[in-house]
């Protein structure tokens, strides 16, 4: 496995505070930030402006799959930049269909629109569940209690999680939310305006909660019965990061009925571009001229640079079996955390997850946090930061693993040592 060595840091003065000052007075306030600057990175490993190292077990959430400055992804960027970088959706080019082809062959036979984030992929599957049900008057989609699914307005609407809506009242009509994975309570609130239940296979910013085997299967038969369409938001567990390509595949291994379960629209982001900003919703082959000609765009959506890029991710990760790699690193993960939490019970409270998208949730309680103002996974991060890597909260209480699908056995031991070590401190 090849990295570009990470070049030498350059003169320290104080270029955090320079950094956080240029942010102060330029950039909008819309993030609570953690108190480093990033500089460059090699791999699995990220160094801030000082030359510090981290370990990267949040992988940008979920994004950077190969690492950071992996060089086949450099080289595609190059080699494609000098070919053609944009020629909007008013012509063909070659990039987009070959992409589009690798997405379907991995997935089931549909067709693909290609956009620019996830809460943009989301928006197509709004729309594509609109223009279904209008010359019915049907327009409603359910969706679940701590969904997350992105921070546009009808994003926020779809979210089932009151802090993302505070402030951006009235929310866009249509959506409503009920408990996750109680198929009872997505069949009271079907109602005559309904047209589609939209779900994601793991929640991820949710708590790192997956879906049951029963649910999904259920929720397809349900959504037949009442010709409602279902939908999937894979931006965060899909693409190959559970060990499957999608999330529900890994989910229904084995489970009678499962090979042939597939949803009706399913959207994707983050790893699908290995860090260059893409996205993208499939649309299985019953639905997948419903948006025709005029009904859905966007400008920079499919560019030959962008597609480029994901293609040579995904030839990366199958040529690669990352996907295998994710199974067998992402279990060793899990089944370590497993082990703290059994002997630092008051601090790990559970490990949930499938591949490499685990979270572990920390007691609300712990005393060495009890002095802070901030939520315990936020300091719980903090104290990773120090000790040397990189984690995501979600929520108040869970930490999520998200690291690059090609981390290495060696790596995830260093990963697990860091852990464990804190949580040693914490306990005692």
């Amino acid at each position: 496995m090849k990295h570009i060595a990470p070049d030498p840091p350059g003169i320290v003065r104080n270029d955090v505070a320079a950094i956080q000052e240029l942010y102060a007075k330029h950039v909008v306030p819309s993030y609570a930030r953690f108190d480093l600057a990033l500089s460059h990175g090699a791999g699995s490993y990220v160094y801030d402006v000082s030359g510090k190292r981290y370990l990267d077990l949040g992988g940008g959430i979920a994004v950077c799959c190969l690492g950071h400055a992996n060089p086949e992804i450099t080289e595609a960027l190059i080699t494609q930049s000098r070919k053609l970088v944009h020629v909007s959706n008013l012509y063909y080019n070659e990039p987009q269909g070959r992409l589009a082809k690798a997405i379907v062959t991995a997935l089931a036979p549909g067709k693909v629109f290609f956009c620019n984030s996830g809460a943009e992929a989301d928006e197509g599957l709004y729309k594509l569940a609109r223009k279904f049900g209008h010359d019915e008057g049907r327009f409603e989609i359910i969706t679940a209690f701590n969904s997350f699914h992105g921070r546009t307005l009808a994003g926020i609407s779809a979210t089932g999680q009151e802090k993302v809506k505070k402030g951006f009242e009235p929310m866009v009509q249509g959506f409503r939310h009920v408990p996750f994975n109680d198929l009872d309570a997505v069949r009271e609130a079907i109602s005559p305006a309904t047209i589609a239940v939209l779900i994601e296979g793991i929640q991820g910013e949710g708590g790192v909660t997956a879906a049951t085997p029963e649910y999904l299967l259920g929720l397809r038969k349900l959504c037949d019965e009442r010709k409602m369409l279902l939908l999937m938001d894979a931006v965060q567990c899909g693409h190959f990061r559970t060990g499957r390509f999608q999330s529900f595949q890994r989910i229904l291994e084995g489970v009678a009925g499962g090979e042939s379960f597939l949803p009706d629209g399913l959207s994707m982001a983050k790893s699908l571009g290995g860090g260059f900003p893409m996205s993208a919703f499939w649309v299985r082959e019953k639905y997948q001229d419903l948006l025709g000609p005029g009904t859905h765009g966007t400008t920079f959506g499919g560019t030959p640079l962008a597609c480029a890029v994901a293609a040579k991710v995904m030839d990366v990760i199958q040529r690669d079996k990352l996907a295998d790699n994710a199974r067998a690193v992402g279990e060793f993960i899990k089944s370590e955390l497993q082990r703290l939490a059994g002997k630092f019970p008051n601090v790990i409270t559970a490990v949930r997850g499938l591949g490499l998208l685990i979270g572990f949730e920390i007691a609300s309680n712990i005393p060495a946090f009890a002095a802070g103002d901030r939520a315990a996974s936020i300091q719980f991060v903090n104290r990773l930061h120090e000790a040397g890597a990189l984690g995501i909260p979600a929520g108040n209480t869970v930490i999520r693993i998200l690291p690059p699908l090609n981390l290495s056995r060696r790596e995830a031991e260093e990963g697990i040592q860091i852990i464990a070590s804190l949580v040693s401190k914490l306990a005692a």
